[in-house]
């Protein structure tokens, strides 16, 4: 396809736990039919923390849905989202989300938990009929988010995860550009280093904080000692995230390499090839596609660009941002939609109305949990090729290491769960 026709078809196109439920709501018996476009739907909060707080407030959820329901293991968080959001003293408040689920007659829940918690309580969601909206990562290993595929498919429901660039007109249209051949074959994609997780060291309890259930906050992981470290710094640690921080391999890393997934037109695959550039936490790391394209996990940290990446074709360059994108190619820049800078309120209304739309029409979302499967294990990818300190060969259609034993027995593959916070044996 020659230039000028792809620029011309890109604008037109812009233009226009349990092997069973263990709680079986009254509701899900039923068999409701298509909601109307004018329909209010109920959705619930399950996590009550900054990123539920933001998403309450700051992208036009109130457009349409009403929040009837939240739960939190720690009260406090409850009490704090609800000075934000008018209408919440309405709101039914539970410290288990199980009893929540039970209860209450929802459409959807967000899953705004920490990650080590947020499998779990995505399947009792699905298993108590409701579709979901779940933060990133959207999983702690590659079995539980396969597991997670697995149960959106058996329950029938959308499942949306909150990589919002997959919606961002700006980063959708630059993707296509990439995808359909506007710089040609694309020889390399360049990325942050992003920073690996650390590992917790034992630590003398605590007080523990009043109105924090702390068994369930640490769900599948070990009860530990209360630590505050833990509590609100589980980001950085392993046990709980692949490197959760702003810089880390499942922070700004999830948007940066779905990025790379969406563009390079991979989102139900993934790489076939991975390996450190050097030793320890901190090694840079390169991987290979089927088709010869590597990615470069190599980039010094600049500001919130490392959100996108750097595509290098064979015609020129486009590096995609959030909510923008550049080019070597200034006619590629003609058609470029005018959306939000990064990081503001706001840039989730895309996201947001597609997850809307689709629980009306029962149609894939644009993040949907494959698509954000995919690109969470091209995340934990980088972090065992530093563990293990070698090249590792990867099927992505087994989603094993090719006879490499003790690859597939890293943590980030799969890691025994405490009793009690087992994921349902059906779906496995």
């Amino acid at each position: 396809m020659k230039r000028r026709d792809f620029l011309r078809n890109s604008a037109a196109v812009t233009a226009a736990g349990f092997a069973a439920p263990y709680f079986v709501p009254s509701h899900v018996l039923a068999a409701p039919g298509r909601r109307g476009a004018n329909d209010r739907l109920k959705v619930a909060f399950i996590g009550c923390g900054g990123r539920a707080r933001h998403l309450m407030t700051g992208e036009n959820l109130k457009d349409h849905a009403d929040i009837v329901a939240v739960a939190d293991c720690e009260l406090e968080r409850m009490d704090g989202a609800a000075k934000l959001v008018p209408g919440s003293e309405n709101w039914a408040r539970y410290q288990d989300y199980r009893k929540l689920l039970e209860k209450e007659k929802i459409d959807a829940v967000f899953v705004a938990t920490t990650t080590h918690a947020r499998a779990l309580i995505c399947i009792h969601a699905m298993q108590a009929g409701c579709d979901v909206y779940a933060e990133k990562p959207v999983a702690l290993t590659i079995a539980e988010g396969r597991t997670l595929v697995k149960a959106a498919r058996k329950y029938n429901k959308v499942f949306q995860v909150g990589t919002q660039q997959r919606s961002i007109p700006s980063n959708v249209y630059a993707s296509r550009l990439v995808r359909e051949g506007a710089i040609g074959k694309i020889r390399e994609v360049i990325t942050l280093n992003f920073i690996a997780p650390e590992t917790w060291q034992p630590q003398p309890a605590e007080p523990m904080p009043k109105g924090l259930d702390w068994d369930m906050w640490c769900n599948q992981t070990e009860l530990r000692p209360y630590r505050t470290e833990l509590h609100r710094g589980w980001a950085r640690w392993r046990d709980y995230d692949g490197g959760g921080i702003s810089y880390g391999v499942t922070g700004w890393g999830t948007h940066a390499l779905d990025q790379v997934q969406c563009a390079l037109g991979t989102s139900e695959t993934g790489p076939v090839e991975v390996w450190p550039e050097g030793s320890g936490p901190t090694a840079k790391v390169t991987m290979k596609y089927a088709n010869g394209t590597l990615l470069r996990c190599h980039g010094p940290k600049r500001d919130l660009a490392d959100l996108g990446a750097i595509f290098v074709g064979e015609l020129g360059v486009i590096e995609i941002k959030r909510g923008s994108f550049t080019s070597t190619i200034p006619e590629l820049l003609k058609a470029q939609p005018t959306t939000l800078p990064a990081n503001v309120p706001g840039e989730c209304v895309w996201h947001f109305d597609n997850f809307f739309e689709c629980i009306r029409t029962r149609n894939k979302p644009n993040a949907d949990i494959e698509i954000a499967h995919r690109s969470t294990t091209v995340c934990y990818l980088i972090n065992i090729a530093r563990d293990l300190g070698r090249k590792l060969k990867w099927d992505p259609q087994t989603e094993k290491f090719i006879g490499d034993d003790e690859a597939n027995q890293n943590m980030y593959v799969s890691r025994p769960r405490r009793k009690g916070y087992e994921l349902p044996s059906d779906l496995a």
